[in-house]
């Protein structure tokens, strides 16, 4: 493609043979990407909030997911539309930030673009419908931090985390099991956690899944569980007090780099080569007997000659282990991973109280057990379930609550759920309207009818009717100033048979920066949106 000017000075775009170009422009074009978000948030509507709906995913190779968290569904969904794509990266965004909310900020971007959509129709300019919503977000987050109440925990007083964490997981598939697995997150938290330097190392966290049981049988372990097992059936299968080699070079003789190949010819040469490779297997075992290590850890397989020449030697060893895995051992026990064997030295050994084989059932399903490692910081939660699937959800919802309880304890301001947060803001930008002029005012009252949209969306999951239990959430808030009501979804009808009540006395809380990350990055895509105003696609036909 290039441009051209005729003698007037317009320009002209010439395209090459064959080639062509779609347009859309101005009005047209912000509607066409409102419509295109707007029905990407319509997916997951449906599943904010406790009584939310799962979705079921099915790659192109069969691969299925249940699943009900936001990032998820959107990771796995094939979406091609530029600007669907927006609320894609929206969701990621604030998983990666935060790591809950991704459900929520889609439904609430989607809410905003639904009010500017509304906006455009009465000829307000899409750029004055952004700056609204901007101040609108400014003024939100500011109220939010207002409202916002600090939690005080410790080592002793962990019912704080633990009802945030259950919060988290109510909408989760795990929410009959919520206070034991939030107990688990919880705990693996604070087990990596430095409270004075109100810092977590995510990296000694390892989620570990394994199908068959129930939710029930996960558990948290104190050390590192791989899924391997001892490489011999008569090797020892409980070491105490193990010295660990970490190897990432294999347990066989040395490969020649040339193409040369070797011709036995004679009985003689057969049984020299034999013998040398029976020295180079010997010289291996020996050097890692003289290091003092009683357990061998290798990244690499190796053949039944080495295997066994390990079992006469009671040197218990486990093959094939991955990069990640070898690096987590060596951080957990303190050792370092070994590249030759001539390196090997009794300082370069990682320390593990015990190391244990564990079966599961009545199959051969077994995982490897390092307990009461060096650097007792490093733990696995070890997820059980039905199926691959539950288990994998599992996971991501137990990823969920640690990311909360992460944000947490490096910021201890909480605000309430239930929608409570979300009423209590919409009220306050109303208020903040009222004293603004010009076009401005209505994109703020959009903003706050927005925010309504999610104590909408959770009345409307949980089978309530959502503009009348809206109304007498947002009524009661307005009489009882000093509470912060929302929607008890789960608590009994009140004597007038609406579900709104006093987030606090239920203990439904949230972290505050997760509710304003959600607004602050919903506010910025909306706003990126409404100002795209020419789409040119290329090598289309119309």
């Amino acid at each position: 493609m290039s441009m051209i000017y005729d003698e007037y000075g317009r320009p002209f775009l010439i395209l090459k043979e064959q080639q062509a170009k779609s347009r859309v422009k101005g009005i047209e074009a912000v509607k066409s990407n409102i419509i295109a978000a707007k029905s990407i948030a319509k997916i997951v509507r449906t599943s904010l909030g406790p009584k939310g709906m799962d979705k079921i995913l099915v790659s192109p190779d069969g691969d299925v997911t249940i699943t009900n968290d936001g990032a998820t569904i959107m990771d796995r969904m094939d979406v091609n539309h530029q600007v669907a794509k927006l609320m894609v990266e929206l969701s990621t965004s604030q998983d990666e930030e935060v790591g809950d909310g991704t459900t929520g900020v889609v439904v609430l971007a989607g809410a905003l673009l639904e009010q500017a959509e509304k906006l455009l129709d009465r000829g307000v300019h899409p750029v004055r419908i952004a700056e609204g919503f901007e101040k609108a977000a400014e003024v939100a987050i500011a109220h939010l931090g207002e409202i916002a109440d600090t939690i005080s925990f410790s080592n002793d007083n962990l019912e704080p985390l633990i009802d945030i964490a259950m919060t988290t997981l109510s909408s989760k598939i795990v929410n009959n099991n919520k206070r034991k697995m939030a107990e688990i997150a919880v705990n693996a938290v604070i087990g990596v956690a430095d409270l004075e330097r109100r810092d977590v190392n995510f990296d000694m966290i390892r989620l570990e899944g394994k199908a068959g049981g129930s939710l029930e049988d996960t558990e948290l372990v104190n050390g590192i569980v791989i899924d391997k097992e001892i490489s011999h059936p008569q090797m020892s299968k409980s070491i105490k007090d193990a010295k660990l080699c970490i190897l990432t070079c294999p347990f066989e003789p040395p490969k020649p780099k040339t193409k040369h190949k070797l011709d036995i010819t004679s009985k003689e040469a057969y049984e020299k080569l034999y013998k040398q490779e029976q020295d180079y297997f010997k010289e291996m075992v020996k050097q890692v007997k003289d290091s003092g290590a009683n357990l061998v850890i290798c990244q690499w397989g190796f053949d039944d000659e080495a295997n066994h020449l390990l079992l006469q030697n009671e040197l218990p060893a486990v093959r094939w282990v991955g990069g990640v895995e070898i690096e987590h051992i060596a951080i957990a026990t303190g050792g370092r991973i070994v590249p030759r064997f001539s390196e090997l030295t009794a300082d370069k050994l990682g320390r593990a109280g015990m190391v244990r084989e564990v079966s599961f059932g009545n199959t051969r399903e077994r995982m490897l057990v390092i307990e009461d490692c060096a650097n007792s910081n490093a733990v696995t939660v070890l997820v059980r379930g039905g199926n691959k699937m539950i288990v994998e959800e599992a996971k991501r919802s137990l990823h969920d609550a640690m990311c909360v309880v992460r944000n947490l304890i490096k910021d201890s301001r909480i605000v309430y759920g239930g929608g409570a947060a979300e009423i209590s803001t919409s009220l306050a930008i109303s208020r903040y309207a009222e004293t603004v002029t010009g076009v401005d005012q209505y994109a703020i009252r959009a903003f706050a009818d927005a925010l309504d949209d999610i104590p909408l969306a959770l009345a409307e999951n949980s089978g309530l009717e959502p503009i009348e239990e809206l109304a007498a959430a947002k009524s009661r808030q307005i009489k009882e100033s000093d509470c912060l009501i929302g929607l008890g979804i789960d608590a009994p009808p009140n004597e007038d048979g609406y579900h709104a009540a006093d987030m606090k006395q239920f203990g439904v809380v949230e972290s505050l920066v997760g509710k304003q990350e959600q607004i602050q990055l919903a506010a910025q895509v909306v706003k990126m949106i409404l100002k795209i105003d020419d789409v040119i696609t290329m090598g289309q036909y119309q």
